[in-house]
């Protein structure tokens, strides 16, 4: 039923869970002057490392080459060069297993090794962190490594200044899963003095237990529900619509929960908080924001705010950058990034010309609805209609097959995105008229 994160949901979280008291302990040592900073590093490379053989076997490989080639590129080119050249070989080496995914999927009608899903996992997320450390040397953020590659130092040397760019492309707490971390944060995480290290925030971590104990339970119901109904297969008419809202419902309460377990591991190792926290530099937040995500009326801020950590990430390295249409390129990378798969790529091209349409919708509504009752009726109405549009979405980046992509854009569902597309068209010709 569900697409790959869903699919590796259970397997993830167990490992994350695994991993948890690393976290604990790696907090606690810092609190130590007897742990330097190298022992900080090789910790975590160390933790990451285990974790990826624990959890991927000899699919780990496929993480750990990326990891190598990336560092080498790092301390190899200049700053100028630096994030093309590694943008290029990350894309591409994450292009080719996804292509090795579709092989086994499609043409061998095989179901994919729990372990090569969670590499290539993995892999989308060492390909954040290779391209926000590429493009903070490329912006002059970080000072360039390239130049101590170069110089007569022995080996030993070069290995320690590449440790720390090993250590953050393998860090075990966000190794599978979690909000992008800077390497600024990283680092000022992994070298910051050992009596301003943030405690354990028992208070914080209870709390989010707590969240996720109770996502769990929704979780439950949810599943009830949609196995008791009808499938896409099988329901008719207005009850495809409850039954696209329903299993909608279920996706989004997993990835809640994931989320949250996720950003718990990285505040118990120290990284979620302010600590550590340059200048200039966007504080850290967390992947999910249930509150906006659920009571939004507006499909453009569901976008940003659905797991917000990515949303910036692809903000910072398509969007700022696109000169025509970033709208559409950053959710086409997107949907590159997540593999090309046929509900993904419909899925995503969906979801910019929706968030285009929701731009022009508001803009006009702003200048005609006036009243508050009106208001109140405008603001509920384009509430349910944002939540089914996302709803639909969301089915049709999770579904894996064609004839699923075509039963559901066959059914009744249908009409909510081409409610916004005809009011696009329409909006789209008077809007020089109002401008």
């Amino acid at each position: 039923m569900g697409w790959l994160q869903l699919f590796l949901l259970h397997p993830v979280s167990l490992y994350q869970g695994a991993a948890f008291p690393f976290a604990l302990l790696f907090n606690y040592l810092c609190t130590m002057d007897s742990f330097s900073t190298h022992a900080r590093y090789l910790f975590l490379l160390a933790g990451g490392g285990a974790l990826a053989l624990a959890a991927m076997g000899p699919f780990a490989v496929l993480v750990f080459i990326p990891v190598i080639c990336a560092v080498f590129l790092i301390c190899l080119l200049s700053p100028q060069e630096v994030h093309r050249q590694t943008f290029c070989f990350q894309m591409s080496w994450q292009t080719l297993c996804h292509l090795g995914l579709h092989y086994t999927e499609y043409y061998l009608q095989e179901l994919p090794s729990t372990r090569f899903c969670l590499a290539l996992s993995s892999l989308m997320l060492l390909t954040q962190r290779v391209t926000s450390l590429s493009l903070d040397i490329c912006e002059g953020k970080l000072a360039a490594a390239s130049g101590g590659t170069r110089s007569r130092s022995s080996l030993s040397e070069h290995l320690c200044k590449a440790l720390p760019y090993f250590s953050y492309l393998l860090f075990f707490p966000a190794l599978l899963g979690g909000p992008l971390c800077s390497f600024q944060r990283f680092q000022a995480r992994v070298q910051g003095p050992s009596n301003l290290c943030p405690r354990h925030p028992f208070r914080a971590l209870t709390w989010r237990g707590l969240q996720i104990l109770g996502l769990e339970c929704l979780k439950v119901v949810m599943r009830a529900v949609v196995r008791a109904g009808a499938g896409l297969t099988d329901c008719r008419q207005l009850q495809c619509i409850y039954v696209m809202w329903s299993t909608a419902g279920l996706f989004k309460l997993t990835y809640y929960s994931h989320w949250i377990l996720d950003d718990s591991l990285l505040r118990a190792a120290g990284f979620g908080s302010e600590f550590g926290q340059s200048p200039g530099e966007d504080g850290y937040i967390p992947d999910a924001d249930i509150w906006t995500l659920e009571t939004t009326h507006r499909i453009s801020l569901f976008a940003r705010k659905w797991n917000q950590s990515t949303a910036r990430w692809l903000r910072r390295l398509v969007f700022q950058h696109s000169r025509v249409w970033p709208l559409l390129q950053t959710f086409a990378f997107s949907a590159w990034w997540h593999g090309l798969h046929p509900g993904q790529v419909f899925g995503f091209l969906c979801w910019a010309v929706m968030v285009e349409a929701d731009y022009l919708i508001h803009t006009f509504a702003k200048l005609f609805i006036r009243s508050w009752p009106m208001k109140l009726l405008y603001r509920t109405l384009t509430w349910a209609h944002t939540q089914l549009i996302i709803a639909y979405i969301m089915l049709a980046v999770e579904v894996r097959s064609l004839s699923s992509l075509w039963l559901l854009c066959n059914s009744y569902n249908s009409v909510f995105p081409m409610v916004y597309c005809i009011l696009l068209l329409l909006l789209a010709k008077r809007k020089h008229t109002f401008n």
